[in-house]
């Protein structure tokens, strides 16, 4: 084992700032290659991870909007959904913002929407109360209507 090796365990602040040097003077051969790519896999994982985190919390609140939402301004009178609204919004916003710093996640869209939506229905049901079952079994929206600025489902 290396002696960079050894450092990853040990500092790994100053494991990175080996590798940005050696990566910037072209000295390649002595790369600890086996962390380097761990960790570069890492990262494209984290990527990915918060990509489907956002579309999680976006949809979920587009399925309350889209069944529950006719519900409670019967209950309630003037019940808009401001705060799901709000939520929607912001979520749409950290999406977009993931894909302009990283455009390469483009392509894992529709793959993120399909992991991210079994997660999504569940956060829906237990904030609803609504049994899982009431939900779409894939996702209904599309990637376009999800980052669509004005896209909200009718309400059933």
């Amino acid at each position: 084992m290396n002696t960079l090796a050894l450092e990853y365990d040990r500092d790994f602040h100053s494991w990175i700032e080996k590798h940005i040097n050696l990566l910037k003077t072209g000295q390649v051969h002595d790369l600890d290659k086996e962390h380097l790519i761990e960790e570069l896999e890492g990262m494209a994982n984290r990527d990915r991870n918060e990509l489907v985190s956002h579309f999680k919390i976006l949809i979920a609140h587009l399925l309350k909007w889209q069944f529950q939402l006719n519900q409670l301004n019967e209950r309630w009178g003037e019940f808009k959904g401001s705060s799901w609204r709000a939520s929607i919004i912001e979520q749409r916003y950290r999406v977009k913002d993931q894909l302009e710093s990283i455009p390469s996640l483009k392509r894992n869209l529709e793959e993120s929407v399909i992991k991210a939506y079994p997660k999504a229905v569940s956060l829906a049901a237990k904030e609803t109360g609504f049994p899982p079952k009431i939900f779409p079994k894939e996702c209904p929206y599309s990637v376009e209507q999800l980052l669509g600025d004005d896209f909200y489902p009718n309400s059933n």
